[in-house]
């Protein structure tokens, strides 16, 4: 993510004085919150995958997590970029292309 994109969001923050209310505890319940508002979309669609017509609604509640996620990232003082790379030297561990490709079973069943 753009550390401009970031700044951003942190200073929205700091600017209403809410980083008092922002422990772990309540951003990880938050960032589970607006996950669930972001499934809801998905709500009751049946066979449909996608959501068409709804994609205004993905865009605002991923907006929403991705926020949390960034606030939950600074009460931890963690890098994004680092976080996700280190998470994908991990996933390239456990799901090697050779046995991944083309496949939905998890790690422990490859």
């Amino acid at each position: 993510m753009k550390e401009e994109t970031i700044k951003e969001v942190l200073k929205f923050r700091d600017d209403r004085d809410w980083k008092q209310f922002h422990n772990p505890k309540d951003l990880a319940i938050s960032i589970c919150l607006e996950a669930a508002e972001l499934l809801e979309v998905f709500q009751w669609s049946g066979a449909e995958l996608d959501a068409k017509g709804k994609e205004d609604r993905v865009k605002e509640e991923l907006a929403d997590v991705l926020n949390y996620c960034i606030l939950m990232a600074d009460a931890y003082g963690l890098d994004m970029d680092e976080i996700v790379l280190e998470k994908m030297k991990d996933n390239n561990r456990k799901y090697p292309v050779s046995k991944a490709k083309g496949k939905s079973d998890k790690y422990n069943e490859l």
